[in-house]
């Protein structure tokens, strides 16, 4: 039965909805590329949306349509209205480049979003099959902008001189003249600020609390999932228990121990502590992980004369692989990311974490590009890993949610 939407106005107003959000990206996109002042008309951008974001109106060829589009805008832009989307002159390379990007980025979207939608009456699953498009291309350059610009302005601000930063702190252009001079902020801080030591002190200490964590985690987890003793149903539903408790209730506590004990700035100190932080997580994950898996299999072997132990170690845990890779992989993160505890019981720099090195260079005697850099150097190692082993991740996660 049809439902009294209609594809003209619901296209319009998508359109205009959708040209003011890809105006704006690239809006902001181009001045941080460029440093100049990119402001979208709001206005206008609202009134192309409307005029020309209409389901027949929709490009049938983009390598037809974006070129034909942005010269049309382009024409209007310069001698009609006297901008088109952005305060820029409408002649100049960026300008140009921006016309085109907004062409190509609004018609083929537009293609996307309406898909076969008529222009006449639309049934309810037509209708909100288009409003779920947008939606969706929405999300899809809101979340990445709020991800991608903080991570840009990082990078940038890190391969700036100090002079350039006193000049217009807000430029996050690039200067490849510079050649290899860009890097001068991160060869200062391995070489001034001894950043290579803090590099090696956080690798050793997110291994070697992984390794923990496992050591502590798959026996603990196997034996919930598969031995029956007194009490297994509430252990097993009181393991995140810890995670109500915020560590900073129990930072105090923590700091009088350790200073008692001589385990304050020492790496044994944070071996012992940070385990505690990831092992309940891990022992929740492999838990689900090992009830999924088929126990006939464990069965077989044990029947074959094979020990628990040996049951776990031959079957169970090449089995586990992917759920082991993605508890790995986040206890890492975990522990690479960690910066309370190593600011509460770090104090000697020779001792000093990525994110305690980092908290140290927040200084007004320190420039800013030092701050940016380290950042980065903390940053991209964690990006590298995680997106080289996202797979693992994803389906360790997922593996263990259905049975059988």
């Amino acid at each position: 039965m049809k439902l009294f939407y209609w594809g003209w106005l619901t296209g319009a107003i998508l359109g205009a909805l959708w040209m003011l959000t890809v105006a704006t990206t690239i809006a902001v996109v181009m001045s941080f590329a460029t440093g100049e002042a990119f402001r979208p008309q709001l206005w206008y951008c609202t009134l192309w949306g409307l005029v020309f974001g209409r389901p027949y109106d929709r490009p049938r060829s983009l390598l037809i349509n974006v070129p034909l589009f942005a010269a049309v805008m382009g024409y209007f832009s310069n001698y009609q209205i006297g901008s088109l989307a952005f305060d820029a002159d409408i002649f100049s390379p960026s300008a140009i480049l921006s016309i085109l990007t907004l062409s190509l980025a609004f018609l083929g979207g537009m293609r996307i979003i309406y898909g076969d939608l008529p222009s006449g009456p639309l049934t309810r699953h037509e209708f909100e099959d288009a409003v779920i498009r947008f939606l969706t291309g929405f999300g899809y350059i809101f979340f990445t902008a709020i991800v991608a610009i903080p991570f840009y302005v990082m990078v940038m601000t890190s391969l700036k001189n100090q002079q350039q930063l006193v000049a217009n702190p807000l430029d996050f252009s690039l200067d490849l003249s510079q050649g290899w001079g860009l890097f001068r902020s991160y060869v200062e801080l391995f070489r001034d600020f001894n950043f290579g030591t803090y590099l090696l002190n956080s690798l050793i200490i997110s291994v070697l609390t992984v390794v923990i964590t496992l050591a502590f985690s798959i026996p603990g987890a196997y034996a919930v999932a598969r031995l029956r003793f007194k009490g297994q149903a509430l252990f097993s539903r009181s393991i995140l228990l810890i995670y109500m408790v915020p560590i900073i209730v129990l930072a105090l506590p923590i700091y009088i121990a350790f200073s008692m004990t001589g385990l304050r700035n020492t790496f044994v100190g944070i071996l012992l502590i940070y385990p505690v932080t990831t092992i309940p997580v891990a022992l929740y994950m492999l838990q689900g992980y090992f009830r999924g898996l088929p126990y006939e299999v464990e069965e077989a072997g044990l029947m074959d004369g094979l020990s628990r132990l040996a049951v776990i170690w031959k079957i169970t845990l090449p089995l586990a692989l992917p759920a082991l890779a993605s508890v790995s992989l986040y206890v890492f993160m975990i522990a690479w990311n960690e910066f309370l505890l190593a600011f509460m019981l770090l104090d000697d720099p020779s001792k000093f974490t990525l994110t305690r090195g980092i908290s140290s260079l927040n200084s007004s005697e320190i420039p800013r590009q030092h701050l940016m850099a380290g950042s980065v150097v903390a940053t991209v190692p964690i990006m590298a890993l995680f997106l080289g082993l996202e797979r693992f991740m994803t389906k360790g996660l997922t593996a263990g949610s259905v049975k059988g």
